[in-house]
């Protein structure tokens, strides 16, 4: 028998859970190709060792962008490539899919993602939307009639959701994410400390020392290497939590903008459920210091960070699939 498996295909990375294994593979979203023979060199974790360090004919692609794909075809070599992967440890082939998707993506867009699982050698498969299936990662009973809100921010979109009774009441999905704070900090160290980074550096800056939240208590520093912009020279400089927070500042901001947007349409009895039980916070965004702190601030709701925010939408939707066969099985004994 086949193993069911749920993928998060995410802009940064993805995750796939297989049912009755947990986590089975966690790698970067990108693939290396030589642009002359149009060849995958390299795909995941040793693509992403490439990323600003290639010759010219090899490009590192990242075929995610903003939660959708931008380049089909690799997205669908991409799959294959942790598909089969997978097959080697022992899954047998043609598993159910169950995958991932912003709330606020096109039909064309839907279509896409569906036709690069089955392409990748998945059976049957499903398509659910993230918000949904991280509220389930992270332990939420999103099937009673009650209020749950789930802030899920990832690489390149957040997804805000109100859900009850299994499904979303009111949602938002803005391409604001945890790839966006990487861009505003390689253009807050050009325009302000004329110094060139690249994308994991910038990864790497937020990650050790960024904050969400003007906290005093909190103010580590971090020697940074790249270019000068102005002499083109190697060059190091030594910068502060408290140095890089308005770069983080203006993308919390429209996150903060838009969870307020979703709280405003949403019916009073739920309102009033997420008073008491607070929201889920999830995604790689979560990890990033003091966002808690600021939301508790901005919207005045308790927030709680799940337990391994990363994981969730991967785990819900293998969750949602155990569900779903649990669901079949009894109907199929009737």
């Amino acid at each position: 028998m086949a193993k069911d498996i749920g993928i998060d295909l995410g802009t940064a990375n993805v995750l796939i859970y297989a049912v009755g294994k947990g986590i089975v593979l966690n790698e970067p979203s990108v693939v290396a190709v030589d642009t002359k023979s149009n060849q995958v060199l390299a795909v995941g974790s040793e693509a992403y060792r490439m990323v600003g360090r290639t010759p010219s004919n090899i490009r590192a692609i990242r075929p995610l962008k903003d939660g959708v794909i931008s380049d089909f075809d690799v997205t669908e070599s991409m799959l294959s490539y942790f598909i089969s992967k997978l097959n080697v440890k022992g899954f047998l082939a043609k598993p159910n899919i169950m995958i991932c998707a912003p709330t606020n993506i096109t039909e064309i867009e839907r279509r896409a993602i569906i036709q690069a699982a089955e392409k990748s050698g998945g059976g049957k498969v499903y398509l659910e939307e993230e918000p949904k299936v991280a509220a389930v990662g992270a332990g939420m009973d999103i099937f009673k009639p009650q209020g749950n809100m789930v802030i899920d921010i990832g690489g390149g979109t957040s997804d805000i959701a109100v859900l009850s009774l299994g499904d979303i009441v009111a949602s938002k999905s803005i391409r604001v994410a945890g790839d966006e704070l990487n861009v505003n900090i390689i253009n807050f160290l050009k325009t302000k400390h004329n110094l060139q980074v690249g994308e994991r550096t910038a990864e790497s800056i937020k990650i050790k020392i960024g904050s969400a939240y003007p906290d005093e208590d909190f103010n580590e520093s971090l020697e940074v290497r790249g270019r000068d912009a102005v002499s083109g020279m190697p060059r190091s400089i030594e910068i502060t939590s408290k140095d890089i927070y308005p770069a983080i500042s203006s993308v919390m901001t429209q996150i903060v903008h838009a969870a307020k947007e979703v709280l405003e349409i949403v019916p009073p009895e739920l309102a009033a459920d997420i008073i008491d039980r607070g929201i889920m916070l999830t995604g790689g965004g979560a990890l990033l210091h003091g966002v808690d702190k600021l939301l508790i601030e901005q919207l005045k709701v308790p927030v709680v960070i799940s337990e391994n925010p990363l994981d969730n939408v991967a785990k819900g939707a293998g969750i949602l699939l155990e569900h779903m066969g649990a669901t079949t099985k009894k109907h199929g004994r009737r």
